[in-house]
């Protein structure tokens, strides 16, 4: 701990923790893996205590049974993994694919884009709740109230790989990261770990126990699209973007983060003002 005080206040020292946990010959867990799994394991067991609160629910009516979220983990895995991946070859470095299409299951290198991963979770949550016959916006509400939890997680296990740092800096709590050359730079990762994690679930807390906003469909899910897109773009203003694309539009500052994001801000304004025109859901 004592080269942390002999350091000047211009930056701190990177934790240069292991990004992997064990390895066992050729097998190893990372942290990266290690937080989706928790991040979808947690939105899973917060969802059925959600589904079995009957102060949550107009009429104490309990909107989907605790087996309905038992099977449907499955379906959200594929949607998380599948459209995540697919996101991140579409809008981040599709070039290179087309170049190099093997490279697309090489999913051990990384390339995940959180956009895609909600497309392909809402296509499965769509496809589950039709098969089920459950409210479709109920089942996105109940999901969306966890799931910040694991974009903390994930975003921490960002910053342990010394990925998807920041812009250049010099405040105080500005690190030099390993591969991020010879600049300081915001812990960006960190920041959105912060507020796309534990601020935001914060929030979908006291809209769904305080407010008991689960009792209107659709306005916490809403609230979750919206208060991602917003924390996103906000973070976007420190955080480097990618090499391959860099700014956008001839501009210093926009990138591809800040224009998937706007719309959803824009469909979780719609989702939160139009949820009281919704049907309140009924016990399956």
């Amino acid at each position: 701990m004592s080269e942390y005080f002999l350091l000047p206040l211009a930056s701190l020292p990177f934790p240069n923790i292991n990004p992997v946990i064990v390895q066992i010959g050729p097998l190893a867990v990372h942290w990266y893996g290690v937080g989706y799994i928790v991040g979808i394991l947690f939105a899973w067991w917060y969802a059925k205590r959600l589904v079995t609160n009957t102060r949550l629910w107009p009429d104490g009516k309990l909107p989907m049974k605790p087996e309905d979220l038992d099977d449907f983990i499955v379906w959200a895995a594929i949607g998380v993994v599948l459209g995540g991946r697919t996101g991140y070859v579409l809008f981040y470095d599709l070039p290179r694919y087309i170049a190099h299409p093997l490279d697309i299951f090489a999913v051990w290198q990384g390339g995940m884009s959180f956009h895609g991963g909600l497309l392909g979770v809402i296509l499965a949550m769509t496809l589950f709740s039709l098969k089920r016959r459950i409210h479709t916006w109920t089942l996105f509400d109940v999901v969306s109230a966890g799931v910040p939890v694991g974009l903390g997680l994930v975003r921490v296990a960002n910053f342990i790989n010394s990925e998807l740092w920041g812009r250049p800096s010099d405040v105080p709590w500005a690190i030099e990261f390993p591969n991020g050359g010879p600049f300081t730079r915001h812990p960006s990762q960190l920041y959105e770990a912060l507020l796309e994690g534990l601020v935001l679930f914060l929030v979908l807390r006291f809209l769904t126990h305080s407010r008991l906003k689960l009792k209107t469909p659709r306005f916490v899910g809403g609230a979750f699209i919206c208060g991602y897109g917003l924390s996103r773009i906000f973070v976007e203003f420190f955080r480097e973007p990618d090499q391959q694309l860099g700014y956008l539009l001839g501009t210093n500052w926009l990138t591809m983060g800040m224009i998937l994001s706007t719309p959803m801000v824009l469909a979780g304004i719609w989702a939160m003002v139009t949820a009281k025109t919704m049907a309140q859901p009924q016990a399956a």
